[in-house]
């Protein structure tokens, strides 16, 4: 394997200079580096495939092997090859390497490492060769590794343990690219390449002085063997320190011969690389057979001779000498006995003639078909000696008697019986103990125990048949089982099934365990005896269709009475009247069937003959009663008439007790009218029955027949039954029309007088219709009076005032005084209407001043304390503020639990889709979607507050001590993890990526509030940047992993931002410009030439009509050869550029819109990746910007705008695939503009439009540019680690139970890789919680019920409990908090605050020198009132904290005071100056008076968008709710459609009115002929019986009173033949299997689907 460079060889390799080649200095030396690149890539690829070898598993290629090894996997393998007892498989860690695939390298990867090195140290490798852990893990120095795996592979290949290792020197190529990458990999390194070429020196010179002996002697023996004298050779291979085994003298020929064969071939091998190795170089083994060779050519001659000795043995017949060649060491056969020598040698015999027999001539045995046979002939001997022992011991078990242990010998596999079933011991123990009396003492045999167990474990097998009384189980056994039943016909096989599922029900019910053969056999005897009467019936039933088809009543008779057809009820009296009946069904039978060669059936004659009897039983009654009716009316006894008339049997209706006697007059009249007309003498008369037979009754004797009487002539004077019906009739009508005269004569009176009433009304009328004909005439004649009467008035008025002209004057200057007077009033009045103008003139001049004031207290570099003065009572928490946070407060808390909860109920329902999606498709049964149905309901009621109300007061938020420091820890946390970011990166990265997606996804858009606010999105921004920042320094290794991968971070970000939050700025970006191109039907992008090249070649067929002489299938470059689809693709190109200039000036015209997250992400991306890549240009990092914003965030919606939301999609619709292509078509045009790619290779018919990409980049990257410059998130949302001190409302997160206890048990798993640092905060607080509670530490004890045995999953319910929880820092404002002077400097503004809101003063020191007035005092002491009981008022969460408040209720001397130590304090600190009389704290003050204005600002602004928010959330909600009524509607309705009754049923009137309709209604059954069912296409054939014959065959479908559970009843000519239950899942699911057709009764072949169709249409309406 070590290469030499010569002249003559057929390719030269890598780097080797020709003749023709004159290089320079540089040159040479720039090839020499290539070549060691090149010869290590070789080496590489000689590990890789011998590792290969030994591991027999594929690794990674050879340009990725050092990184593949760093693992240590598969140098763990390799020591498990070479040292199975020193690894085994499961010390090596991560051996399918899922660990490495998710999460990358684990410190535990160099335990496999440190185990392939002790290995190595085991089989005694030089340590000379070894790496260090640090070379594989870390990568320091691959080269030395892989110097080892060489040195390894020889010594191991000189052991004989692993094959040789390959020589691919110039023999493997590899790309410039792949030798340059290595070349660079190796400079990076900085060490000197291994000497591979020294590895068998080195191995020699490391030898210890017994393997050096061992070297001497293997050399010696094969230059013995080169000698050729087996003599020589014999004595060289029994040197002790060459270490071989088994040498035997008589063998030293064959010795001899196998070891120059072996080292011949070898020196064959070697001879083809000789010539390319150098001298110094080459190993001696390459030609030297190796001692591990040498004792392979001893062991295989010793075997073949020892397998000749078999083979003569085995010629020979002779035992003793099989024997003894069976046990020579050489064959090293296991399990030689001489007890079995007679077995070897008979087997041995038979298996030789069996393989001369197969191979044509005599064959010789090999050593593995010897180890075979013997071990066959060992296994058959001690299984016919165990045999024999176990028939013993089960005929002992027999006799004892004991059911039981009999079993337990019979189930005993060395007795080698058939199957034996525990659960019929006791008919084992009696059917056996039976034949083993009959046997005699010697007990059964076991041939007989063969048969007898099997036989009766077929009885025991059909008994349990039995008891699923399943027929078509039963039926399989009977015909497939072996119990050799007599008499048994095939045709029979359903009705011997049922016969013996009753049979072995009715002896279980006896006590009877078990039905016995002859009981089965006797069952089937009788069912045979019974199908036989069957057949008879069937003979008779066609004797009696013949006798009515005679006309004979007597031979109708004659056929009734015959015993095979089994008729009850038939009176020989009456075979008149049968026959009439059967006449009359018959015909009615053949009316409605059409046929006229209809038959009756067994039922339809039994019906006609009950018929008949209770026809005569009528008759005989009615004729009876009509006879007592005549009688007593020819008495003339009224009394007795009527009671004859009401007799129930006579049957008359309306009979009335007043109309006694008018009825016998009318009745005896009609007697005597009647007399005259014919013979009144008579004994006869005759009565129609059911206006169709006639029935004659003997007045005399009071007997009636049906066959009219020889001389027959009827009774004139006997009134029938319809003549009395018809008096009666008549004389109760007119009695009753006269009682209803009678009754009504009130409203007769009624009627006259409203009559007379119309009459007045109407004369009434004309005379208002008369005077309104007159008004103009009536109106006139007043007009005239009035008129006259007021002229006098007025004349009497004037002469009043002529006599009284002073008095006028007087009252007229007393007026004009009162006037003047009013208007002086009204002036004044009018000042005090307008007070409220006034005071906005006032306000408006004193606003001018306060604009002024706070223009300079906003603009004045230093603005005076008398101007911030007038502004620090805006810095006090009115009620409208505390007001307006705790609606914020409540809001958030509403918002995050509708996210959540409309997020759940999405997920129910859309499993709900796909629940009632499988449904439909009869792949699930209706219970599942109503089980989960029932779930979605469960879940919904248990999110209700009350049970949060349950959890709050007894679990964490219980009243007492250490729930309170439980949650008060847990809030401690939460918040050093929302405002520490890195924590949670930290925590990201040690979790697999789809662990870090839920965990995003959860807890901690959870921990954020989904961004709800400013300071939660701004937090959330931090954690992202600190989160890529991470992932960009720890797992990108090249700047193109971020476009080539998957970050984790990116993907988190995009999907944040493609969400609710970006979704309507993706929709204004991007609806208008797709929604030109969807709806743009002229528009067709097509850039695939062999596309058009074929849309063109259809045209022409299309046009022409003729097949095209252009062949269908060619290359793109054969498409382009057509001038045509050149065309084509440039009318293409010109609309894609077009489309794409749209969507493109859309694009970069909306920077504003897109959302500050995804710009400041890849702000953070591009500096990141600057900052890690120094030497990466400004293009290389503006694509990766690029991959972000275009191709992450806008590619997707672009290619599938329904998916995301873009366009507006109606249901079921989708896009067309033209719309789809030309959509995808524009966004890879732009995708390749974002990343200045090139169209080349495949696409090198688009290489025109590069011109076009590149343009459009250097659009794209200004766009780019621009979008990464965005202000920091400080100044965005005007927040700084110090806003928390100052905003009134603390932090409030609303998070479930199972979130926390997931949260807590990540941070204690990864708390040393996330804080290092163990006096870090965090573990101070996960020390101050302990370990991570369960769900019911939480909640609290009581609740949950320990005895539910639906534990689990409640817990599970219970663990999505969400409760609040008020972030607070544990380290903020603690005792010593003067220490910190920011604290300090916030204390010290807000006591000036109320100093200078009570004392005036020109300066801050001149306010704290003068002394306070008492009134100053006072006024200070009624705002610390006011200020008390607005904050006892206040929600605890938004209270001022306890030390502030301690300071605010200081009186203002004290308060003054304490400013001045303050102010020492920090102006030692250096933070203010006396010397400009405090001002920076003045500027501070009105800075703080700024940011309180524009908090409120923001309040406002996010009060409204949360109400907003909130309103959609709700409509979302009530969407979803109806959608869930909807679901809940469907599934009520298939429930209802199971149990629907049929939909033809109809309320129907019987014979005496009574409406069936108010019973309550049964399911009725269908009964359809085979012939029908054959017409509708459900049956197809039937076994045995003709096509016209199918009109005697009746199938009866009746439902059971399981849902979908039918019975189906066969019918031939009336007589039950078979039934079979169905079940309607049964054929759902053959109709999901793609099943069409299938048998019932094993004789009728069914269409499946139409049958589905049948039973629904029928019993589901559907």
């Amino acid at each position: 394997m070590y290469h030499e460079e010569t002249t003559n060889l057929q390719k030269p390799r890598y780097g080797t200079i020709q003749d023709d080649e004159r290089l320079s200095a540089e040159e040479m030396d720039e090839r020499r580096r290539q070549n060691i690149a090149y010869e290590y890539l070789c080496h590489l690829e000689e590990a890789k495939q011998w590792m290969e070898a030994c591991l027999e598993e594929d690794l990674p290629p050879t340009t990725e092997l050092e990184e593949g090894l760093r693992n240590g996997v598969y140098l763990g393998k390799l020591a498990k090859f070479f040292a199975p007892k020193m690894v085994s498989e499961k010390r090596i860690y991560d051996r399918d390497q899922t660990r490495y695939k998710s999460t990358g390298l684990h410190f535990r990867h160099t335990d496999n490492t440190v185990q392939w090195l002790r290995a190595m140290e085991s089989v005694g490798l030089p340590k000379i060769f070894y790496p260090e852990t640090t070379d594989v893990y870390d990568r320091k120095n691959m080269p030395k590794v892989v110097y080892c795996i060489h040195a390894l592979s020889l010594y191991l290949y000189k052991l004989g343990i692993a094959p040789q290792i390959q020589d691919l020197l110039g023999k493997v190529a590899f790309t410039e690219e792949e030798i340059s990458n290595m070349r660079s990999e190796l400079e990076k390194y900085g060490i000197q390449m291994p000497a591979f070429s020294k590895i068998g020196g080195i191995l020699a010179n490391e030898l210890s002085v017994d393997e050096a002996a061992l070297h001497a002697a293997v050399i010696a023996i094969n230059e013995a063997v080169e000698k050729g004298q087996a003599s020589v050779t014999m004595a060289a291979l029994t040197n002790p320190n060459a270490m071989l085994r088994n040498t035997q003298e008589d063998l030293a020929q064959d010795y001899q011969d196998t070891l120059s064969q072996a080292k011949a071939q070898k020196e064959v091998q070697s001879s083809g690389r000789r010539s390319s190795i150098a001298t110094e170089e080459r190993d001696v083994y390459e030609e030297l057979l190796t001692q591990q060779e040498i004792q392979c050519c001893i062991d295989l001659v010793n075997v073949q001779a020892a397998v000749r000795h078999v083979n003569q043995a085995v010629s020979a017949q002779d035992k003793a000498s099989l024997l003894a060649g069976l046990r020579q060491q050489a064959l090293a056969l296991l399990g030689v006995q001489e007890a079995n020598s007679d077995w070897y040698l008979e087997h041995f015999t038979t298996y030789c003639q069996h393989k001369a027999k197969d191979g044509g001539k005599a064959m010789l045995l090999e050593r593995e078909e010897i180890q075979r046979v013997v071990s066959t002939c060992n296994d058959f001997a001690e299984a016919e000696k165990r045999k024999l022992q176990a028939v013993a011991a089960i005929n002992t078990a027999i006799r004892l008697g004991n059911a039981v242990e009999t079993v337990e010998e019979l189930i005993n596999p060395e007795a080698q019986l058939p199957i034996v079933y525990q659960t019929a011991a006791n008919l084992y123990q009696a059917e056996l103990f039976s034949l083993q009396l009959q046997g005699g003492r010697s007990g059964l045999s076991h041939e007989e125990l063969s048969v007898a167990v099997e036989m009766l474990s077929a009885v025991a097998v059909l008994n349990e048949v039995l008891d699923t009384s399943d027929p078509q189980a039963v039926t399989e056994q009977l015909t497939d089982s072996p119990l050799g039943f007599s008499n048994m016909d095939q045709d029979n096989l359903n009705r011997y099934a049922d016969t013996l599922i009753k049979l072995r029900a009715e002896a279980l019910a006896e006590g009877q365990e078990f039905l016995t053969w002859n009981d089965v056999q006797k069952c089937i005897d009788t069912v045979n005896v019974q199908v036989h009467e069957e057949h008879e019936r069937i003979i008779a039933i066609a004797e009696i269709n013949e006798a009515l088809n005679s006309g004979d009543h007597e031979q109708t008779l004659a056929a009734l009475l015959l015993p095979t057809a089994k008729l009850t009820g038939v009176n020989p009296a009456t075979a008149k009247h049968y026959h009439d009946v059967l006449q009359h069904t018959k015909l009615l039978l053949c009316q409605s069937s059409g046929d006229e060669s209809a038959v009756l059936w067994l039922d339809q004659i039994q019906e006609a003959i009950h018929t008949a009897n209770q026809d005569e039983e009528e008759a005989l009654i009615l004729a009876g009663a009509v006879a007592d009716i005549n009688r007593t009316v020819a008495e003339g006894d009224s009394q007795n008439t009527l009671q004859v008339l009401q007799a129930p049997i006579a049957g008359l209706r309306g009979v009335l007790p007043e109309c006694a006697d008018t009825y016998q007059t009318e009745l005896a009249q009609r007697q005597t009218n009647s007399a005259p007309t014919g013979s009144a003498e008579s004994v006869w008369v005759r009565h129609r029955i059911k206006d169709r037979y006639d029935y004659y009754y003997n007045l005399g004797s009071g007997e009636g027949t049906w066959v009219e009487p020889e001389g027959f002539e009827h009774n004139s004077a006997h009134l029938s039954k319809e003549e009395v019906q018809n008096v009666v009739g008549c004389v109760t009508a007119e009695y009753n029309r006269e009682q209803l005269w009678l009754a009504n004569e009130p409203l007769v009176t009624l009627l006259q007088a409203r009559i007379r009433g119309y009459l007045l009304r109407k004369a009434h009328a004309q005379r208002m219709e008369y005077l309104r004909q007159q008004k103009p005439h009536v109106v006139k004649l007043q007009a005239c009076w009035k008129g006259y009467k007021q002229r006098k008035l007025y004349k009497d008025r004037m002469s009043v005032l002529q006599n009284s002209v002073s008095s006028v004057i007087k009252i007229q200057s007393t007026v004009k005084m009162w006037r003047a007077k009013r208007k002086y009033t009204q002036r004044l009045q009018y000042f005090k209407d307008h007070e409220k103008d006034i005071v906005k003139i006032q306000a408006f001049l004193k606003a001018n001043k306060a604009r002024d004031d706070y223009r300079t207290l906003t603009g004045a570099q230093d603005p005076p304390l008398l101007v911030v003065r007038k502004f620090v009572h805006l810095l006090e928490q009115s009620s409208l503020d505390l007001q307006e946070e705790q609606e914020v407060t409540q809001l958030r808390e509403e918002v995050v639990t509708k996210i959540r909860s409309n997020q759940q109920m999405e997920k129910d329902l859309n499993l709900m889709d796909i629940k009632i999606g499988l449904l439909v498709k009869n792949r699930i049964t209706l219970q599942d979607v109503v089980s989960h149905s029932k779930k979605m309901k469960t879940k919904k009621s248990k999110m209700s507050k009350e049970d949060l109300a349950i959890g709050d007061k007894l679990g964490i938020k219980g009243l007492n001590r250490g729930k309170r420091k439980k949650l008060e820890a847990y809030q401690h946390l939460f918040y050093l993890l929302q405002t520490n970011p890195s924590y949670l990166a930290k925590l990201i990265f040690q979790m697999p990526q789809n662990k870090s997606t839920k965990f995003m996804d959860t807890v901690i858009f959870t921990l954020y509030n989904y961004a709800s606010n400013q300071r939660e999105e701004y937090l959330l921004l931090k954690l992202f940047k600190t989160a890529l920042e991470e992932e960009i320094k720890s797992k990108v290794d090249q700047i193109q992993d971020i476009s080539t991968g998957n970050p984790t971070v990116i993907k988190m970000v995009v999907s944040f931002n493609r969400g609710a939050r970006g979704h309507n700025t993706l929709r204004q970006l991007l609806a208008p410009v797709v929604k030109d191109i969807i709806e743009d039907k002229s528009l067709g992008i097509n850039t695939n030439p062999v596309d058009v090249y074929k849309a063109w070649v259809n045209q022409l067929e299309t046009a022409t009509g003729e097949a095209s002489k252009l062949p269908y299938e060619v290359t793109p470059e054969q498409a382009m050869s057509h001038e045509e689809v050149r065309n084509r693709l440039e009318a293409s190109s010109m609309a894609l550029r077009s489309a794409t200039d749209k969507v493109l000036s859309s694009i970069v015209s909306s920077l504003d819109n897109i959302p500050y997250g995804m710009r400041y992400i890849a702000k953070v991306l591009k500096n990141s990746l600057h900052e890690k890549f120094p030497d990466a240009t400004e293009d290389e990092l503006l694509k990766i910007v690029g991959n972000l914003l275009y191709y992450r965030y806008m590619n997707p919606a672009i290619v599938a705008p329904d998916g995301f939301d873009i366009i507006d999609v109606s249901a079921g619709g989708q896009l067309h695939s033209d719309q789809r292509r030309n959509l995808g078509s524009v966004a890879k045009m732009l995708q390749h503009a974002a990343a200045n790619k090139l169209f080349e290779g495949e696409n090198a018919h688009m290489t025109p439009m590069n011109n076009y990409i590149s343009q459009t980049y250097e659009r794209f990257r200004v766009f780019f540019q621009a979008a990464c410059d965005v202000p920091e998130p400080e100044e965005k949302f005007n927040v700084d680690e110090y806003s928390d001190m100052v905003t009134l409302s603390k932090p409030i997160i609303y998070i479930s139970i199972e979130e926390i206890i997931n949260t807590h048990s990540l941070l204690l798993e990864h708390r040393e890789a996330i804080s290092p640092d163990h006096n870090d905060l965090l573990h101070e607080l996960l020390q101050d919680l302990g370990d991570a509670p369960d769900v019911e530490a939480l909640l609290g004890e009581g609740t949950m019920d320990p005895n539910d045995p639906n534990k689990d999953a409640t817990m599970s319910q219970l663990g999505k409990t969400e409760i609040s929880l008020t972030l607070t820092s544990k380290f903020e404002l603690l005792e010593g908090d003067d220490k910190d002077m920011k604290s300090l400097m916030t204390k010290t503004k807000k006591l000036i605050v109320d100093v200078v809101r009570i004392q005036p003063g020109e300066t801050l020191p001149e306010t704290l020198e003068t002394p306070s007035t008492p009134t100053q005092e006072s006024d200070h002491a009624k705002i610390l009132e006011r200020r008390a009981v607005q904050d006892a008022q206040t929600p605890e969460g938004l209270k001022t904290n306890q030390v502030a408040l301690e300071d605010a209720q200081l009186p203002l001397e004290q308060k003054k005071r304490k400013i001045l130590r303050n102010l020492r304090t920090l102006e030692q600190a250096g933070l203010i100056t006396a010397s400009n009389k405090y001002q920076d704290l003045i500027n501070d003050i009105s800075k703080d008076i700024r940011y309180q204005r524009r908090y409120r600002q923001r309040r406002k602004a996010e009060l409204v968008k949360l109400q907003q928010t909130l309103t959609a959330l709700n409509s979302k909600t009530t969407f979803y709710q109806d959608q869930m009524n909807y679901y809940d509607t469907y599934i009520k309705t298939c429930l209802d459609n199971l149990n629907r009754k049929n939909s033809r049923r109809s309320i129907k009137l019987d014979n005496k009115g009574e409406e069936r309709g108010s019973k309550k209604w049964k399911q009725q059954s269908l009964k359809y002929t085979a012939a029908k069912l054959h017409e509708k296409g459900v049956i197809l054939e039937i076994e045995g019986l003709q096509t016209h014959q199918f009109k005697n065959v009746m199938f009866d479908i009746s439902p059971s009173e399981e849902v979908g559970d039918f019975e189906v009843k066969a019918k031939f000519m009336g007589v039950e033949m078979e039934k079979v239950q169905l079940h309607f899942q049964d054929l759902l699911q053959l109709q999901y299997e793609g099943v069409a057709v299938m048998k019932m009764f094993d004789k009728a072949k069914v269409n499946v689907n139409l049958l589905i169709f049948l039973l629904n249409r029928k019993f589901y309406g559907k």
